[in-house]
């Protein structure tokens, strides 16, 4: 899998590729149809398959202020556009200039000559160009003026809803990773190094792995069943962990703080990444550090429980 950014030149081989073209934040199973289908037409076709993605989020460029949101980063989209089965992510850097581009501008200079892509796969809802004043319709009749064929996919429907990475956001919000995982098909999943704490766990007995979120959704503060991946061991850990402010403890810190069962070793400063399997309870304050001891431990039996049935 090559990793691509906008700002250089397209590399030679990977010139009269497909290109699925869209956000991908979540790559969930909207993203994964508009995708495979760009696959489909690669492998009949004898062309490359590029998955090209935006950053910031265009969202993110218009509204700074919005609070948290992004569902993955680049390099965990990167891991699943490779496991698709896509060739390349193009990494369009969306800046005022980006945002300035006239549509055609975009199809003519950005998709035909810089890329020089033989077809273009998109979502039915994408839009794109200054104002986002190009649709579907558009993208296939300047499309076809470059002999760049452009299709789009219909939205994935599941459980009476069309599947949105706004659907996987609210339940995270409510506490539910049991439906943001059906509709990502895979966990929701944190992914940082971990840093220093107070090293309040390891003293209560329950050591862990503290995380900063920076710009993912926050999901509902509370205790949480995880797997844990630690970089370079192929190993699932099974654990708890606490994403809120820690009430009981003073003063109020954000962090998702992950403690692996039956784990021994050091892993500061090492990348991780964290999924979110089953919603415990939420977070609480506690009148004394034995009763929050005997909490720690009725989650670590509770969710020792939901992980072996997971």
């Amino acid at each position: 899998m090559e990793r691509l950014t906008s700002d250089q030149p397209l590399p030679a081989h990977l010139r009269g590729s497909i290109l699925a073209l869209g956000n991908f934040d979540g790559f969930h199973l909207g993203h994964q149809a508009v995708v495979n289908r760009a696959i489909q037409r690669g492998f009949h076709e004898r062309r490359r398959v590029i998955v090209a993605t935006f950053d910031p989020h265009p969202v993110r460029f218009f509204n700074p202020d919005l609070p948290h949101f992004y569902l993955t980063t680049l390099d965990q989209r990167e891991r699943l556009f490779a496991h698709a089965g896509a060739d390349a992510m193009l990494v369009f850097r969306f800046d005022a200039e980006l945002a300035s581009t006239a549509a055609e501008d975009f199809v003519s200079s950005m998709l035909a000559k810089q890329l020089g892509v033989a077809g273009v796969i998109t979502g039915a809802d994408f839009t794109f160009g200054r104002g986002r004043g190009g649709n579907i319709e558009l993208l296939r009749e300047l499309g076809a003026n470059h002999d760049i064929q452009a299709e789009t996919v219909a939205p994935v429907v599941l459980d009476g809803a069309p599947v949105s990475s706004s659907r996987i956001r609210h339940a995270l919000a409510a506490g539910d990773p049991a439906t943001a995982m059906h509709l990502l098909t895979r966990p929701f999943a944190v992914e940082g190094i971990v840093e220093h704490g107070d090293a309040r766990g390891r003293t209560l007995g329950y050591p862990t792995a503290n995380l900063r979120l920076g710009h993912y959704q926050r999901p509902q503060y509370g205790i949480y069943a995880v797997r844990v991946r630690i970089e370079g061991d192929e190993r699932d850990h099974p654990g708890v962990a606490s994403f809120g402010i820690r009430p009981t403890f003073e003063p109020p810190e954000e962090l998702l703080e992950a403690h692996l069962f039956d784990f021994e070793g050091d892993l500061y400063g090492r990348r991780i990444e964290v999924d979110l399997i089953a919603y415990l309870r939420p977070e609480a304050k506690f009148d004394n550090v034995d009763a929050l001891i005997e909490q720690i431990r009725a989650d670590e039996v509770e969710a020792r429980r939901l992980l072996v049935l997971a």
